[in-house]
């Protein structure tokens, strides 16, 4: 058997919002959409990669979720690492730095960190 990694799924308080966030600071757009009783389910990619992120919407839980330590992360290799940095700069969504490792993380609209990585 091969197992092949198909998508991340995140809860999201504001489905616009993360929608714009996702959209503009990583160039993922919507590729499908399921919308059910209470829910919608969106999932996001590139044409960079295979794998997908799924925002899911529940309409009874308008607050932020409680990311408890938030030691939980995706990460995002660029092409250009310092050009995608002065873009999140500009942005303000940088929440961290460690220059040491040559890594940055920005943060979305509900508090979940995405790692940001230089080309191999």
């Amino acid at each position: 058997m091969k197992f092949k990694i198909d998508h991340n799924n995140i809860n999201v308080s504001d489905l616009a919002a993360s929608l714009t966030f996702y959209e503009t600071t990583l160039g993922l757009t919507e590729q499908r959409r399921i919308t059910g009783e209470g829910f919608t389910i969106v999932f996001l990619k590139n044409a960079e990669s295979d794998h997908s992120i799924e925002l899911t919407y529940l309409e009874g839980h308008p607050q932020k979720y409680d990311l408890g330590e938030n030691e939980f992360h995706m990460a995002f290799r660029v092409d250009d690492f310092d050009a995608a940095y002065r873009f999140h700069k500009e942005q303000g969504c940088i929440c961290y730095e460690n220059a040491a490792m040559g890594i940055y993380f920005i943060n979305d609209p509900d508090g979940y960190w995405l790692e940001i990585l230089p080309p191999r």
